[in-house]
């Protein structure tokens, strides 16, 4: 009888589909096959087989095709991926489809191996360079290529933009990509690293001496400690013995910065994986990670889904940051996964941060984590010296008070760079009418529109809606429509004005949409140049600044009256983070924190023990009101057009949800924010001190809910360890 492959399809269903494998053919479980599915063909992935079906032999369909000759997924990346679609409670299809680049999720022939290189074409090498303006990049690229093919890696090492000049050669068919063989001699970059202090030596000592098994360790350092310079040469140990090292950071925009210094250190061997990347770019750099030869991978949240095969480091930089969970779909949780997959592989994994997570705090203190501490910083630069600015009773000017404008002006008459942080981009958050008060709001969200001034729209910030900008009331028919409040264009602007005769750099999601846009605004202030950084948390983390002595940080009172029971956690870190940009070097850096509220608690804490005395006060709260790290959640969201539909299907689950011991199960509420996209929106949160006892209930739960005729009606979802409550 042939063979029955149970596969995993990826549709919002829990259950695997049975399959006959084609005759004579051995599939094994972590390969891709096209099968037949409903009235089409999906791309699922094998993940068991079998010799009979509880389908009777004569119904059962076969495969279409075998994609692959062996497993894209290791044993072990199975494994965990089965963990994580029981423990997230989501469909193991779709887990196993979010693990893949989209580029694998179909059924195509599989990207070229080697490595993707620029080379001369045919026309390319019968042209002479002389036929190029000189002095421009294009050139400059040129004339590279004619001494042989150069991969991508060496050129974004030699050449940090040559993209644009690639395809302008590429447009006149003097320049082609090719595949460079995995055993090419390929050159490789010489860097002398900085001697390392005591306690990045003591730390670096006690990772090596449990490399061979399952430890996690809590590098815990200031800003500027030298934490990525513990990374690089636990990973020289970890390459030394032929095994592979996965490092994790929190957000595209470091990947470029850190990629750099990756690649100085160890060259070719070093492949980026994140989803600013083209589809083709990604599965390259994931196919490599499967057959041994990127030796190093690098990337963002789901670069955790690498399949490598010699894994021997998992390191999680910023090992706080939201941005490791997934918040819609598979909502996994990166860094959670890192502690998962080091587990089963018996290796050791390193979360480092200088506002390191009250989970993992919690975790040190009960003996799970090995915690190493990096208390000075690296170099001998000192730390920057707090200060809060009342705010209260000063005139204000674009949301600058004078106290802050004089340091500012001080800081650039030195001929220093002063970073000036507001969480919030646009123009303004309201755009207000000033004779009635009517002010623009999204119609989907009833929430203000952010104005965008240099692209001339309104847009909304939780759906992404945009409209032109009015010219008069929505209400009276006024035109006195007025901007109120600051975001980073305003700021941008005003500080363009206040002072004309230094650079101004804005840096936010609206200025860094194209690739390697980033990097150029970093570029454009010189070391030794005085100027002005406007930006949001994108440049809260992972940036040295030299020159960065001044930081002033708009918009604190915000996070100081939140609902959500993390903010002030958030906010601690955000300050932090963003306090550490300056006197990264040998020039000492002053921080200013505008505020009207100089007395609240949490910024006394800060001023006076910094964010260890913070983090112990909230573990204390957290403790006392039983929420985590000291309990656990999960988030039942539930939205539709219909504003009543959340609510009675959560009513339903509600009363559906059997009573089981140690698990509370709260009343449907509406969400903090009740109307998203068009879309009205309720959540039940259920919470047990005991995760087991919370991972036991949910699946019986999940399956009464789905039965639930009012389910029908409403979209909704299971969120397991939400970071959002919104």
């Amino acid at each position: 009888m042939p063979e029955i492959l149970r596969v995993a399809v990826p549709v919002p269903l829990p259950q695997l589909f049975d399959y006959l494998a084609p005759r004579g053919a051995a599939v094994a479980p972590g390969c891709r096959v096209l099968v037949p599915f409903a009235s089409g063909r999906q791309v699922g992935i094998v993940v068991d087989t079998a010799s009979d079906s509880e389908i009777p032999h004569g119904k059962l369909k076969a495969v279409v095709q075998v994609l692959d000759t062996k497993p894209l997924l290791t044993r072990e990346l199975l494994s965990t991926l089965y963990w994580a679609s029981r423990y997230y409670q989501h469909p193991l299809g779709a887990v196993l489809e979010t693990a893949l680049p989209v580029g694998l999720r179909q059924a195509k022939p599989l990207p070229l191996e080697g490595y993707r290189a620029l080379a001369l074409s045919a026309e390319g090498r019968d042209t002479a360079a002389d036929t190029l303006r000189r002095g421009t990049r294009i050139r400059e690229l040129f004339e590279r290529l004619t001494e042989g093919p150069l991969t991508y890696a060496a050129l974004d090492l030699a050449l940090p933009r040559w993209r644009d000049s690639a395809a302008a050669l590429r447009q006149r068919g003097l320049i082609e990509t090719v595949a460079l063989a995995a055993s090419a001699s390929l050159a490789t970059t010489t860097i002398v690293p900085p001697p390392l202090n005591p306690a990045q030596d003591e730390a670096i000592g006690r990772i090596s001496s449990a490399l061979q098994r399952f430890q996690p360790w809590l590098l815990d350092g200031v800003t500027g400690s030298g934490k990525t310079e513990v990374y690089l040469v636990l990973i020289e140990r970890v390459l030394a013995q032929g095994s592979q090292a996965l490092m994790l950071v929190p957000e595209i925009g470091l990947t470029p910065q850190t990629l750099r210094r990756f690649r100085d250190r160890f060259g070719h061997q070093v492949h980026a994986l994140h989803s600013g990347l083209a589809e083709a770019e990604r599965s390259r750099a994931w196919l490599a990670a499967a057959r041994g030869e990127a030796t190093v991978i690098l990337g963002t949240r789901s670069a955790i889904f690498s399949p490598m095969p010699r894994l021997g480091l998992i390191a999680v930089d910023e090992e706080h940051d939201a941005s490791y969970k997934q918040q819609d779909g598979f909502r996994y949780n990166a860094r959670d996964l890192a502690l998962v997959r080091a587990r089963a592989l018996g290796i050791p994994v390193v979360l480092g941060s200088a506002t390191p997570s009250l989970e993992s705090l919690a975790n040190v203190a009960a003996g799970r984590y090995q915690r190493l501490e990096l208390p000075h910083r690296a170099g001998g630069a000192r730390a920057p010296q707090l200060r809060i600015v009342d705010a209260r009773r000063t005139r204000l000017s674009h949301g600058l008070g004078p106290e802050l404008l004089k340091a500012l002006s001080e800081t650039l008459a030195r001929g220093e760079q002063a970073l000036i942080f507001r969480n919030r981009r646009g123009y303004a958050p309201v755009l207000l009418c000033h004779d009635c008060g009517w002010h623009a709001d999204c119609e989907r969200c009833a929430k203000p529109m952010t104005l965008h001034r240099q692209r001339g729209r309104l847009i909304c910030h939780h759906c992404e809606a945009e409209r032109r900008v009015p010219t008069h009331c929505g209400d009276c028919g006024s035109g006195q429509l007025m901007p109120q409040g600051q975001g980073t264009e305003r700021l941008e602007e005003a500080l363009t004005e206040l002072f004309p005769a230094v650079p101004v750099i804005r840096i936010d999601r609206e200025t860094t949409r194209r690739r390697g846009a980033l990097e150029a605004l970093l570029d454009r202030l010189g070391p030794h140049q005085p100027g002005i950084y406007v930006g949001t948390q994108m440049l809260a983390k992972g940036h040295d600044l030299p020159n960065l002595t001044l930081v002033a940080i708009l918009g604190v009172d915000e996070g100081l009256h939140s609902i959500d029971f993390r903010a002030n956690e958030r906010l601690g870190q955000l300050i932090v983070q963003v306090a550490g940009r300056a006197g990264r070097a040998s020039k000492p850096g002053t921080v200013l924190l505008q505020t009207h509220h100089p007395d609240h608690a949490l910024l006394g804490t800060l001023l006076r023990g910094g964010y260890r005395a913070l983090a112990q006060s909230l573990l204390g709260e957290r403790r006392a009101t039983e929420l985590p790290p000291f309990a656990h959640l999960a988030l039942l969201r539930a939205e539709a057009k219909d504003p009543l539909a959340p609510q009675e299907f959560l009513a339903a689950c509600h009363a559906a949800s059997n009573q089981v011991n140690g698990v509370d199960v709260h009343p449907p509420i509406p969400a903090p924010m009740p109307l998203r996209a068009g879309f009205a929106r309720s959540q039940m949160i259920l919470s047990a001190t005991d995760r087991s006892k919370l991972q036991a209930a949910l699946p019986t739960w999940m399956e009464l809910w789905r039965q639930l005729p009012s389910a029908r009606r409403v979209r909704w979802s299971i969120d397991v360890d939400p970071v959002d409550l919104y």
